[in-house]
C-alpha cells in the first residue's frame, strides 16, 4: 500500500511541476476559481436579504453547506482529475499503455493529470466553511472534530466514487467526451442547498440514487445538529465504502469491454 501511495502521489507530483512551468495559467485558473465560488455567496446574499431564513436554514449554515459541498468536489481536479479523460482515452486506445505497467489501472487513469482550477475552488470553499464554523453554533468536542473530519473524508470518497462511476459509462457510451459524466456532475449542483428545499424525487435522487446529499448537507445537518436528517451524516463514511466500492466494480466491468483502437 505504501509503495501504490509513493508512486501515485509522485505521478502527481510531476503532472504538478509540468503545470507550474506556465505559471500565469496556473493564477488565473485559481482566480477564477475564487471568483465561482463567491458568486454563490452574492447569489445567497440576495436571497437571504429579502428572506430571514430558507426553508429554516439560516444565511451562514447554508453557507456552510455550500461551502462543505464545494470543498469535496474541488478536491477531484487536485486528487483524480485524470478519471475525467477515462473517455478521451477509451477513444484513442491510449487505455492500452495502462493495462501492461504493474500498476492498478484505475490508479494511473486517475493520476493521469491534475487540474489546476481545483486548487482555486479548494481555496475559495474552505474559506466559506472556515466562515461559516465561526457563525453557527456547535458544541465542539475533540470526538465531534474527529467525527466531522470522518464526514468530510467519506464526503470526498463518494465525489471520487460518482466520478468515477459516471466517467466509466465511456466503457458503454461511445464517445471522445464524457457527456454521461458532464450530466451528472450538473446534478450535484444541487447538492449544494439544503435537500429540504426541494420536492421528494429530488430528494430521492440527490440523497438515494446519485448520493451528491452526503458529500455535503447531510454531514453539516449532523455537525449542526438540526433539520431531521443530522443522523443520516454519521452514515457518510459507509455510503462512501459502498459507493467507492461500486464504482470500482463498474471500472473493471467497463475494462473487460475495453478493445484497443486497432481491433
Amino acid at each position: 500500500m505504501a509503495r501504490i501511495l509513493r508512486i501515485y502521489r509522485r505521478s502527481l507530483g510531476a503532472h504538478l511541476r509540468a503545470q507550474l512551468e506556465y505559471e500565469a495559467d496556473f493564477w488565473i485558473l485559481v482566480v477564477a476559481g475564487l471568483l465561482t465560488q463567491t458568486l454563490g455567496i452574492f447569489f445567497f446574499a440576495a436571497v437571504f436579504a429579502r428572506v430571514p431564513t430558507l426553508n429554516g436554514w439560516r444565511f451562514e449554515e447554508v453557507v456552510l453547506i455550500y461551502g462543505l459541498a464545494g470543498l469535496t468536489s474541488a478536491l477531484i481536479p487536485v486528487l483524480v482529475d485524470g478519471i475525467w479523460g477515462i473517455s478521451h482515452q477509451i477513444h484513442y486506445g491510449e487505455l492500452d499503455y495502462r493495462l501492461v505497467r504493474p500498476f492498478p489501472p484505475v490508479l494511473q487513469v486517475a493520476s493521469n493529470s491534475l487540474g489546476m482550477n481545483g486548487f482555486g475552488d479548494t481555496i475559495g470553499s474552505s474559506a466559506l466553511v472556515v466562515w461559516a464554523l465561526t457563525r453557527v453554533e456547535v458544541d465542539w468536542s475533540v470526538g465531534t472534530a474527529l467525527i466531522a473530519v470522518l464526514l468530510f473524508a467519506g464526503g470526498v470518497g463518494i465525489r471520487i466514487a460518482i466520478a468515477l462511476a459516471s466517467n466509466a459509462a465511456s466503457f458503454w457510451v461511445r464517445a471522445p467526451f464524457p457527456m454521461v459524466a458532464d450530466a451528472i456532475y450538473q446534478l450535484g449542483e444541487l447538492g449544494r442547498y439544503p435537500v429540504t428545499i426541494y420536492g421528494a424525487p429530488i430528494r430521492l435522487l440527490i440523497g438515494v440514487a446519485i448520493p451528491f446529499a452526503f458529500a455535503g448537507f447531510f454531514p453539516a445537518a449532523w455537525v449542526l445538529g438540526k433539520g431531521g436528517f443530522a443522523w443520516l451524516g454519521l452514515l457518510t463514511p459507509v455510503v462512501a465504502v459502498a459507493c467507492l466500492t461500486l464504482a470500482y466494480c463498474i471500472f473493471q466491468r467497463g475494462l473487460r469491454r475495453y478493445e484497443s483502437v486497432g481491433h
